[in-house]
This record gives structure tokens, sequence and C-alpha cells, in this order.
């Protein structure tokens, strides 16, 4: 994957790019270089199925789905003609299967592959291209996700120390401070992606894509737990709302198998915002809950605004 799939995907970029079109077909420059992909992929698909046992550690087998995925994605990228005989269609597609079934998470990439599962070599991570914004979107996207889960952690101990806590005016403001990362890794990305090289070049590896008889819809950098967890702990977003509840339970099984356990908790997590109303209600506004009162007002504000900013 970073060898010669890298040169592939990047020589067929360029020139997909060069006439501004998502993929070329019938000619024969390009014809060779998507029957190399499929000459090289389908013998290692079919290695990898034959596997008598997989990974014991969990994480390596996600990662080994992530791997598969890669291969996949690419061929669905390309149109490539995968079969049975040319490119391991099959064989790809069983491996994925049992993958997906012994974790419980769809089997294909997903974007915890490249952000989470994807272990750099001399600064380098897996990508699909050689392309510098293909690498940007990752880089970016991945600190976001990363920023997210740090602010989820800060908020997730306030509830047992209690909202007027001097440590959970720490804890407040440590969540502020990490999803202004979160903007400001997406303000970066939206000031270096070139969006004619995303949507030419990025955005068609993360199309929909076919395994066995179902089609599973494409990776989504959302697709991670510490977003909810934090909009149903601040008490902005709630689980008894059926719209927000689908809105969960359609990414559950493309979050990587630890999140699974995050998102299963929502119904049972404390909304900061009630707690603050319950004490206001009982003992009034005291100069400690109004002060961690305007740090949580604050927490929410930059949730928004970094929120809006990235779907924007």
């Amino acid at each position: 994957l970073r060898g010669d799939f890298l040169r592939i995907n990047t020589t067929l970029e360029e020139l997909y790019f060069g006439e501004r079109i998502d993929v070329i077909r019938d000619r024969s420059d390009v014809d060779a270089l998507k029957r190399e992909l499929l000459h090289q992929g389908g013998p290692l698909m079919t290695r990898l199925a034959a596997m008598p046992a997989l990974p014991e550690d969990p994480h390596a087998s996600y990662r080994l789905l992530g791997l598969v995925g890669h291969y996949l994605a690419a061929c669905q990228r390309h149109e490539t003609p995968l079969s049975d005989e040319k490119g391991g269609r099959q064989a790809a597609w069983d491996i994925s299967t049992r993958i997906g079934s012994a974790l419980g998470v769809a089997p294909r990439l997903v974007f915890a592959h490249q952000s989470l599962f994807n272990d750099a070599i001399a600064g380098r991570y897996r990508t699909f291209t050689a392309l510098p914004d293909e690498d940007v979107f990752i880089r970016f996207n991945a600190l976001g996700v990363f920023a997210y889960y740090r602010a989820a952690e800060a908020l997730r101990g306030i509830a047992n120390v209690g909202v007027s806590s001097v440590v959970a005016g720490y804890l407040l403001d440590q969540a502020e401070a990490t999803l202004g990362d979160v903007l400001r890794f997406n303000q970066e990305l939206a000031r270096q992606l070139n969006i004619d090289r995303f949507f030419y070049n990025v955005r068609p590896y993360f199309k929909t894509y076919r395994v066995g008889e179902t089609d599973y819809r494409g990776a989504n950098a959302g697709d991670f737990s510490a977003i909810n967890e934090i909009d149903v702990t601040l008490g902005l977003c709630s689980m008894e709302d059926p719209f927000y509840r689908a809105v969960v339970r359609e990414k559950y099984a493309y979050v990587p198998p630890a999140d699974r356990q995050v998102l299963d908790s929502l119904d049972r997590l404390p909304s900061l915002a009630k707690l603050f109303r319950a004490e206001f209600d009982a003992r009034g506004a005291s100069p400690a809950w109004t002060a961690n009162a305007d740090r949580f007002l604050a927490v929410c504000r930059m949730h928004g605004a970094a929120y809006a900013f990235h779907h924007h």
C-alpha cells in the first residue's frame, strides 16, 4: 500500500485531474494501470482469505480490515472491473466479512482506519495517493477527531465532582480549549485544501462500495463517538429525541469497536445543563456556580462554532 498502490493511484489521479473528470474509461494507458492494481491486489486478497485465524489482537484485526478496505475503495474509485478471477473480489469480500462479523463493525474502510489506526513510518501514514491535498484532508480531520476525544474526556469527569467544583472549572476550561483546537484545525483545513483537488482526487475514495450482497455507505470523518458524547453530556442533544437517536444509530457500525460502548452509554450520561439547573434550584447562584456556569456556556459556544464551521 505504501509502494505500487500509491504510485498507481497517484498517476491515475493526475490523469483525471488533467481532464477535470471523475474517471477515465477505455484508454489504454489508464486501463493498464487499473489492470496492474488488480494483478497486484488480487493475490494478496486470496492469501488473506486463506488465513486459518484472524489476529488475536482485535486492534490488529481492525487494522487489517482497513488495509483490505483501502484496496476495495481504490477499485471502486477507479471503477476497475473487479472480479473473482482478476482482483480477488470474493476473497476480499470473505476476509472483510469475516473481520466485520468478528468485531461487529461494517466490513469496509471507515475514516477511523485512516485517522486512528494508521501507523506512520518516517512520519508518513498510509494514504491512497501521494497528493498533498489528501495528506491535508486526513491530517487535519484526524487532529480534529483527537481533539474531540480530549474534550469528551474532560467533560466526562464533571458529574462526579459537582458542577460548582473547582475541578469542574478546570475541566470545563480544558474542554473549551480543546474544542478551540477543533475549530482551529478545521479552519486550517479550509485554508490549505484545494477545492478542485479535493473534489476530483480525494472525495471519490470515500464512496459507497459493496461487500458481498450489501452496499455499505461511504466513509465519513464524523464516524466516532466523542462528538455525540459531548452533545449529550452538555445537554444540547438527547437520546430521547427520535431524530438524534437515529443519527447515532446510523453510524453505529462505522465507528471503531471501542466507540460503540460509548454510543451504547449515551442513554445513561448525565446532562450538565440539568445538573447546573438542579443546583441552582436547590441552592441558588453561588459565586462558584456562576463562574462555572459561565465556563459551561463558553464550552457550548465553542462546540457550536467548531461544529458549524466543520459542516459548513
